[in-house]
């Protein structure tokens, strides 16, 4: 990854949610006066290290970046280990597709309030995120989204959280989607699915990215499937996608 800038302000804030308090993580430029905002939408382990450290990434790119705790609902921002997956099951299944718009619609209501709106902001998620960001696209009229490896769009992964492929059609959001070939939980066959069915049935711009070398995670430096190359130029083109799309 490469380093963090200096010059941000970084804080943990609570929005209100008709779930309770959400813990989000902020991180603007100092002195403030962003134009764009980007949702940081986090894995299925948490507003961990690592989607703080990317939070800030985009603060760094001029962007008013916020990271809500979508497992609110089960404990105060939890931050589960990589190698815990047991423990992440217990937040899952307290969260559905309506919860989840729900807290990013907190999360424009934040930002509005700074006068940024959703033309000018982007979404981003990573793993469950990853689907989150798709999810967001499809009902949510932002800026742009971006999705690396979100596993659950074409094949669904629980009752609470259904395939959404079907909603392809009626995205108004521009989408990138960024996958390995060596994911074990997202097939190939499913990614190039997911290519036709956008070639078909969009209406925005899109775009659909394989890395044949990287699996699952590999744009987390914290995890063993951290692949450099694949993450470098999928980090080069999100930032390409939301520079293009954000006025």
């Amino acid at each position: 990854m490469a380093e963090e800038p200096e010059a941000l302000v970084t804080r943990m804030i609570e929005l209100e949610t008709a779930d309770g308090l959400m813990p989000c993580y902020e991180a603007v430029p100092t002195g403030g006066g962003s134009r764009c905002a980007m949702l940081v939408i986090q894995e299925a382990f948490g507003v961990n290290g690592h989607i703080q450290e990317l939070t800030r990434r985009f603060a760094g790119e001029g962007y008013h970046a916020v990271a809500p705790a979508l497992f609110h609902r089960t404990g105060d921002n939890p931050i589960i280990p990589y190698d815990r997956f047991d423990e992440v099951m217990k937040h899952m299944t307290a969260l559905s597709d309506e919860g989840i718009l729900a807290d990013v619609d907190a999360v424009r209501d934040h930002l509005s309030t700074g006068g940024i709106g959703d033309g000018h902001t982007g979404a981003i998620g990573f793993c469950m995120g990853g689907r989150a960001s798709f999810l967001v696209a499809a009902r949510r009229p932002l800026g742009a989204a971006v999705s690396f490896y979100g596993g659950g769009i074409v094949t669904a992964r629980s009752l609470r959280m259904p395939a959404l492929l079907r909603e392809v059609a009626q995205i108004e959001t521009p989408w990138l989607g960024l996958f390995g070939d060596l994911d074990e939980s997202i097939p190939v066959d499913d990614v190039e699915e997911l290519r036709s069915t956008f070639a078909e049935k969009a209406t925005v711009e899109w775009d659909v990215v394989r890395y044949a070398d990287a699996g699952h995670g590999f744009n987390c430096d914290q995890r063993p499937s951290y692949h450099e190359a694949s993450a470098r130029d999928a980090w080069s083109r999100a930032l390409g996608w939301f520079g293009s799309h954000l006025p």
